[in-house]
């Protein structure tokens, strides 16, 4: 999130049934003995376009939640290394918890976000400290992409990612914007 790293962002996808509901508990995936939390804001696209530029990128955003990219990194680093695509550690069945969403106008949270597992908080920072400002992750995925209302955007994670664990409490919160809650099971 934070620091002076200018490369352009990335993406990646998660197919639909990826998203897990407040209120649902998440399964620990099969495939994998490592695997990781990743507490985002997220981006709910209400009107579509293309090639945005970040001006106008907020003109797209119906609103705001928090949710967590859930990562097979075991998985992520063979992949990686053998240079192959990273889908499956990434787009997998409740693969991405998510908040209710906010809806929104004007500027973009800019608050602080967390993360705690087994009440320890691991991840601690402020949205605003992101290395690419939302306006510009919008406008930079527009590009790939025309957006289309129902899209969601997770847009990047603070320092303190680290492993889950069946049993594994999990609670995640960005001010202003929402609270999710789940366990590993």
């Amino acid at each position: 999130m934070g620091g002076d790293d200018r490369n352009p962002p990335f993406f990646f996808a998660k197919p639909a049934d990826a998203l897990a509901p407040p209120g649902v508990d998440v399964p620990y995936p099969s495939q994998t003995a490592n695997l990781h939390h990743e507490i985002e804001l997220v981006v709910a696209i209400g009107a579509g376009g293309a090639d945005v530029t970040p001006d106008k990128a907020l003109d797209l955003v119906f609103g705001y939640a928090a949710g967590v990219d859930l990562t097979r990194r075991d998985l992520q680093h063979a992949y990686q290394e053998k240079r192959q695509p990273w889908e499956a550690s990434k787009g997998f069945d409740f693969s991405a918890p998510i908040s209710a969403i906010r809806r929104w106008s004007g500027p973009a949270p800019q608050g602080r976000i967390r993360l705690s597992v087994n009440g320890q908080v691991r991840q601690d920072a402020v949205v605003a400290d992101m290395i690419w400002s939302t306006p510009e992750i919008i406008a930079e995925a527009s590009k790939l992409w025309r957006l289309e209302p129902g899209d969601l955007i997770y847009t990047g994670t603070p320092a303190g990612v680290g492993p889950l664990v069946q049993g594994d409490q999990v609670e995640g919160e960005i001010e202003d914007v929402g609270a999710l809650s789940f366990k590993i099971i």
